[in-house]
């Protein structure tokens, strides 16, 4: 009953970000930007260091960071492929950029309903933490997920059918983990990718996009603004 619980709880915060960004499209470039920072605050703040904690005593820290750069470099060999198909005048989706991002972001999801589920096995104190770490963040993964779509020219339809799967990742992950078993090394293995991957959606993505013919300024405080948030959610759920 307390996963279940849980479980709507990080749907209604996820969708309730993702209405947020959509609502307010007159103002993406500011949205870009939190964003652009939110992801980067999920994975300095959030990601490495629970990385590191699931792979200590059975990986070295040199592991983690060729993980980490092969996230970034995979997701930038696939960011390439899809924008020079996005620039052919016979491609007949140009939005894939969008959707690959998009995609990243609700794997992310699925993996905090992932870790949720795991931790809830070992004992329901730890449960309880990894819980209140997702909720406290999965609004701006609502709001991530389809400023990625909008920014790429993403409709509303596509984008509110993207923060729909987002919303429901979390409990297909927890549902998971009562299917398969993964070692909490492992687990620190998937998110040092995921790491690389977000490092390279906020810093040649998000960023760039938010300051497109706007005032840097507005932008880059909210860039800041969205690593803080994540700091003290992250700070506050610890």
């Amino acid at each position: 009953m307390t996963v279940l619980l849980i479980i709507i709880a990080t749907t209604i915060s996820t969708a309730l970000g993702g209405l947020f960004a959509i609502k307010l499209k007159d103002k993406l470039h500011l949205i870009l930007g939190f964003s652009a920072g939110a992801v980067l605050g999920v994975a300095l703040f959030d990601l490495l260091p629970e990385a590191i904690d699931l792979t200590s005593g059975t990986y070295n820290i040199q592991i983690i960071s060729i993980l980490i750069a092969a996230g970034f470099a995979i997701y930038m060999l696939l960011d390439r492929y899809f924008s020079m198909h996005g620039h052919d005048d016979h491609c007949e989706n140009p939005s894939h950029n969008g959707k690959l991002g998009a995609s990243a972001l609700v794997f992310h999801s699925f993996l905090d309903g992932f870790g949720i589920g795991l931790a809830f096995k070992i004992s329901p104190a730890i449960g309880w933490v990894v819980a209140l770490a997702v909720l406290t963040h999965d609004f701006s993964d609502g709001v991530n997920t389809v400023s990625m779509i909008v920014k790429n020219k993403g409709g509303r339809k596509s984008a509110i059918k993207w923060l729909i799967a987002d919303s429901l990742a979390p409990a297909i992950g927890v549902a998971t983990t009562y299917l398969i078993t993964v070692s909490g090394s492992t687990l620190g293995l998937i998110l040092s990718v995921y790491i690389g991957l977000f490092l390279y959606i906020s810093a040649s993505d998000l960023i760039p996009e938010s300051h497109h013919q706007h005032p840097a300024t507005w932008t880059t405080l909210s860039t800041i603004l969205g690593m803080l948030v994540i700091l003290l959610a992250v700070n506050f759920a610890n």
